[in-house]
């Protein structure tokens, strides 16, 4: 029987009544392949009196990686980046040394009902490019392989798979791909990256039999292939990379050296990132440092 690592989320408030379900890290595995946050939020309707809007906050060391089903989210960051991002595109803002950045509700849809429904993850950086300069990548839903495999739909968002590349930059071996399998569907799981998890966003799923419940994330045995099922259909996402070792994180921040963390919090603390153009709020540091 495949063995397989099950991992459970556990619920985070972000304020305002906005919670997600994080999967990384978790207590049995701090990350997989480079990965190691994922966040899952929505669906969700909102409506125009609530407030859902990320409010400037830096990061150190890591990138994000914004990807949407439902909605639309403006991202505004210190290096003069303004970029609504929408469902199908992929969003990847390399911190390295230090970057400051909001996301809040588009103009147009602030006063309306809206839906909001999407995945952010951080990847660690490679060592030697945690102290790179931040930069941001936005690339397009239409540049986004596509493709349809056994009935199933296939976008590779980052790194290369089913025998397609995805023009999204990177600085290490990384996977994440969207699969969309119909009622019935069956999919092989191709052994693309060293390490691999799915993770069921809608419906649960079957891998060589086994079942498993939507939201929770089944790490795979390192070089297997297992067969996906999907009696009910599903959106599965596929995510996995080279291993970059252990981390460490507080609040916003991530690196290989701990001493580094702390610098990043004194450096919120005395005001010293960059600022986002046009804005003046901000999120404070916690009350408790590292």
């Amino acid at each position: 029987m495949l063995e397989l690592l099950r991992l459970n989320p556990h619920t985070k408030d972000l304020g305002g009544g906005f919670t997600v379900r994080r999967l990384l890290p978790s207590s049995q595995q701090q990350s997989v392949g480079p990965f190691l946050f994922f966040d899952h939020f929505g669906p969700i309707t909102a409506q125009p009196s609530d407030n859902h809007d990320v409010r400037p906050h830096p990061h150190i060391g890591l990138a994000t990686v914004t990807y949407l089903f439902e909605g639309a989210m403006l991202h505004r960051d210190s290096t003069g980046i303004v970029q609504r991002i929408e469902p199908g595109a992929i969003n990847w803002m390399t911190a390295g040394r230090g970057i400051t950045h909001s996301e809040r509700a588009p103009d147009d849809l602030r006063h309306v009902t809206r839906r909001s429904h999407g995945l952010q993850l951080w990847a660690a950086l490679p060592a030697e490019h945690e102290e790179d300069a931040p930069s941001f990548s936005h690339t397009a839903a239409a540049a986004i392989p596509a493709l349809t495999v056994g009935g199933t739909a296939v976008r590779v968002l980052i790194g290369s798979a089913f025998d397609v590349v995805s023009p999204t930059p990177t600085l290490s071996p990384t996977l994440y791909a969207d699969l969309a399998l119909p009622p019935g569907g069956r999919l092989q799981v191709p052994a693309a990256a060293q390490q691999r998890a799915l993770y069921g966003v809608d419906h649960g799923f079957t891998l060589d039999g086994q079942a498993v419940p939507p939201g929770e994330m089944v790490v795979l045995p390192e070089g297997t292939e297992p067969l996906l099922e999907a009696p009910q259909g599903a959106r599965v996402m596929l995510i996995g990379g080279e291993p970059l070792g252990h981390r460490f994180m507080w609040w916003n921040f991530v690196s290989s050296r701990k001493d580094r963390i702390a610098e990043a919090a004194d450096d919120w603390a005395a005001q010293r990132f960059a600022v986002v153009p046009g804005e003046t709020e901000f999120i404070p540091l916690p009350e408790r440092r590292p």
